[in-house]
């Protein structure tokens, strides 16, 4: 349970620990901290008024069972740990959150042999999760075609914006500090540790982490690390069903995801709220919080295109860009792509929704990282590459950096 009380500490008083970054890995490191620290003085600094605004706030509430990563790697091993502390602490919090299940449909048997690499992950890393016929396929979905499918039964949602709000709390009860509107400008080594400055001033912290999310980069940068691999925001676009037209989905839809490219396909999700959402595309941001195509700040798209990764990464999946970016101008073609998996869906069934922007780690060779990236910078750690399951895993990762401060 949290305990305590929020103790007020003067700009002047080194910070045992200062966290850049209020979104759920940040604030879930700092609750970790606090539980293997208790009494330790640990600051929040958030640049929004808000905590959970941009990645965690536009999240769509999934949690994940880890079954497409890779055994061993951090994705695969944080998920599973993850999702297993985050259903503990929604359960302690009075949080809401359900276990729906997921299935990942194959559509043409070509993508059979790709859901059973699925499986073979999934069943390595310890998932719960069965291949299934299309009978068994229609009676949890009855709405879905496919010539083959898996379930897994542990996927759930949550509102995971809420999370962050308790986290927030849980955080001050045990005596810590998050504070709101408090952009970090620079980061300095200094006599007594890492000098970090706002528009209030400078605060000084024996160590620090970095959990900037969009521009996890640019911060390690700020610290005087070089960037060996370069945040390039990918925008995810969604559309809601209908009230009407709820019932095509009772859980959590998947296509078979292309194993070349770190995203898993338009798909449906229940959402903890009510309604269904449908997504995501993706498509280069024309900015780091770039939520609409209207959304453009030039350093951002700069950076992005002034990179030789990005135009690597483009020459290796320009035609599948080249769809994303279609089905971003063309509702027919984002429907086309629904109805593969729901061969009822039709235009009338879906309104817009907001989007969100995926912070993906983009090395010098073009490829997607693709695990967590997490580096020690002298007395600060990067959190560099954290996309999706990172919410599923955020109290796991937080346990995990917490392992690694003194």
């Amino acid at each position: 349970m949290c305990q305590g009380a929020q103790q007020e500490r003067s700009l002047n008083e080194r910070q045992d620990l200062i966290i850049v970054g209020g979104g759920i890995v940040g604030l879930a490191t700092a609750y970790r901290y606090l539980q293997k620290f208790p009494g330790r003085s640990l600051t929040v600094l958030e640049k929004e008024t808000d905590v959970a605004v941009h990645q965690t706030g536009h999240n769509s509430g999934v949690l994940h069972s880890g079954i497409y990563y890779k055994p061993g790697s951090l994705k695969a091993e944080n998920c599973k740990r993850g999702k297993a502390y985050m259903e503990a602490f929604c359960a302690e919090q009075n949080i809401p959150f359900e276990r729906v299940g997921k299935v990942i449909v194959a559509t043409s048997e070509a993508q059979i042999p790709l859901l059973n690499n699925i499986l073979e992950r999934g069943q390595a890393s310890g998932v719960e999760c069965e291949s299934i016929g299309v009978e068994r396929l229609a009676e949890i979905e009855p709405h879905v075609r496919g010539v083959a499918a898996l379930h897994v039964p542990g996927a759930g949602i949550v509102d995971y914006a809420r999370v962050c709000r308790r986290l927030r709390f849980c955080i001050e009860e045990a005596g810590g500090q998050v504070l709101t509107g408090q952009e970090v400008t620079s980061i300095t080594p200094g006599l007594q540790g890492l000098i970090l400055r706002t528009r209030d001033g400078a605060r000084t912290a024996k160590h620090a982490v970095n959990c900037t999310g969009l521009h996890s980069d640019r911060t390690m940068e700020m610290a005087g690390g070089k960037r060996t691999a370069r945040i390039v925001p990918f925008r995810g676009e969604y559309y809601e069903l209908t009230p009407e037209s709820e019932h095509l989905c009772r859980g959590l839809i998947y296509p078979v995801p292309d194993p070349k490219f770190p995203f898993l396909g338009v798909h449906f999700t229940r959402m903890i709220g009510g309604g269904v959402e449908c997504g995501p595309n993706a498509v280069l941001a024309l900015a780091r919080e770039g939520y609409t195509w209207g959304d453009f700040n030039p350093a951002d798209l700069w950076d992005a295109l002034s990179y030789g990764g990005f135009w690597r990464m483009a020459a290796r999946h320009w035609r599948t860009g080249f769809g994303e970016v279609w089905r971003s101008l063309s509702k027919k073609a984002f429907v086309k792509a629904l109805s593969e998996l729901i061969p009822e869906i039709e235009a009338e069934h879906l309104t817009s929704a907001p989007a969100g922007v995926r912070a993906q780690a983009l090395a010098p060779d073009g490829t997607m990282v693709d695990d967590f990236l997490i580096s020690k910078q002298d007395s600060l750690l990067n959190v560099l590459n954290a996309p999706s399951p990172a919410a599923t895993s955020a109290l796991a990762i937080g346990e995990t950096i917490a392992d690694r401060l003194p």
